[in-house]
């Protein structure tokens, strides 16, 4: 069973922090990209943030460079994003994703990831 659950999702204000933990099962983190996507409500799907199977290769929104992080610890089997500076827009349900097709590097197109997580709810306001 493949499966991927999302947690560390709430309520912060402006300019505060928060790390997102995506916990996965059924497989191992060294063998797949992990992607981080959000949606808010009556917008499209974003990529946020995805890191290689290797932990070198990431890549990042331009909306969050600079703000976020993503890391991985395989031995705990968890994919974390941490998230600085939060903004209003930074509001939006959370996902994070495995894309079993990557290498050394990774990408944000959503077509590539093939199992998902439930999501956790991120909101940002005063």
């Amino acid at each position: 069973q493949l499966q991927l659950v999302e947690s560390g999702g709430g309520l912060v204000q402006p300019g505060g922090s928060l790390r997102l933990s995506c916990t996965v099962s059924g497989f191992s983190l060294e063998h797949c990209a992990i992607g981080w996507f959000r949606q808010a409500p009556g917008k499209e799907r974003e990529g946020v943030s995805c890191i290689s199977s290797t932990g070198t290769g990431t890549n990042y929104a331009d909306s969050v460079k600079g703000r976020f992080t993503i890391t991985k610890d395989n031995a705990e089997n968890t994919v974390y994003l941490q998230m600085n500076s939060l903004k209003p827009e930074d509001t939006s349900v959370y996902y994070c994703a495995a894309d079993f097709s990557t290498g050394w590097a990774c990408d944000l197109d959503t077509a590539d990831f093939g199992a998902w997580g439930q999501g956790t709810q991120v909101t940002v306001s005063l």
